[in-house]
């Protein structure tokens, strides 16, 4: 056994015995971890090809915790736990080392960057929004290319979204849909409790349609609506002449005039015009109350 191999395993238990107090304590640990040479990574990465052998699994895993904290250091900008990056891509090495072949003739940190780093995509593209801001391959490209390059730039110009586009090889549609996706936020369905009523008005249940807001119920509202005012229209038209007006000065004008004035109008009492005026109404309600 080497003396690498042999310190791997010394630290084996002292990285992964118990809790660790916290992200420093856990890099510190791994940092003690050494890093193995091409011969002893070969060995054991034949070991565990050919006879399946865990023990040489775990070495190579725990001798690359190492670079696994340095690529997921680069991803702290997307305000995600540092340990969860963390946890994620040690999952990608995890895998990359199950996959590994020694016989290739590359070290196995070159081959496990590209698992580390999908495991942590992966991770970031889940949680950095409620809804899921890439789906497709090219979205996701599109997601960690452009956010590295908007860092230091406002909106992309005509220009630079066909350059960006150019380069990533996507069309610059997808450049600019991607941009707007990048400087939206997240907005809570419903208000939350401690929220002042200006600011929970604009959540999405807040425009919510009322439940009576049934279609049908407001067309066919309506055209009862239209079908009662013709009714009562044509209604109107088969009165007299002076019932016709005492209805529309008593109920179908801003300045309603009394019973009183239109006695005076009429040379008739109050209680003729009362009468005139029940008797047109009765009139109206049965011709409107018949059958179309």
């Amino acid at each position: 056994m080497t003396t690498a191999t042999a310190l791997v395993r010394s630290n084996t238990d002292l990285v992964l015995a118990g809790p660790v107090g916290s992200l420093d304590a856990y890099v510190e640990r791994v940092s003690r971890v050494p890093v193995l040479n091409r011969e002893e990574e070969l060995a054991l990465a034949t070991r565990f090809q050919n006879q399946g052998d865990l023990d040489a699994a775990r070495e190579l895993v725990l001798s690359h915790l190492r670079f696994v904290v340095h690529i997921a250091r680069g991803y702290s900008g997307y305000g995600l736990p540092v340990g969860d990056l963390i946890q994620e891509g040690n999952v990608g090495l995890m895998k990359a080392v199950k996959r590994f072949d020694p016989t290739v003739g590359v070290r196995l940190v070159s081959f496990a960057v590209h698992w580390i780093r999908a495991e942590i995509h992966e991770y970031v593209l889940r949680n950095w929004r409620l809804v899921k801001i890439a789906t497709t391959k090219a979205q996701r490209k599109l997601f960690f290319n452009l956010r590295k390059s908007k860092k230091n730039l406002g909106w992309l110009s005509g220009a630079e979204t066909q350059a960006i586009a150019t380069e990533l090889g996507v069309t610059p549609k997808e450049v600019t849909d991607m941009e707007q996706r990048l400087s939206s936020r997240d907005l809570s369905f419903d208000p939350a409790p401690d929220t002042d009523d200006e600011e929970g008005s604009y959540s999405p249940s807040s425009y919510l349609p009322s439940p009576e807001s049934d279609p049908s119920i407001a067309v066919e509202r309506e055209q009862w609506d239209d079908d009662t005012s013709d009714r009562l229209a044509n209604a109107l038209e088969t009165l007299d002449e002076r019932s016709q007006n005492i209805l529309r000065s008593r109920w179908m004008t801003d300045n309603k005039a009394t019973l009183h004035e239109l006695a005076d109008q009429y040379g008739v009492s109050a209680e003729r015009i009362r009468q005139i005026e029940a008797n047109a109404i009765k009139k109206l309600r049965g011709m409107i109350a018949e059958p179309a």
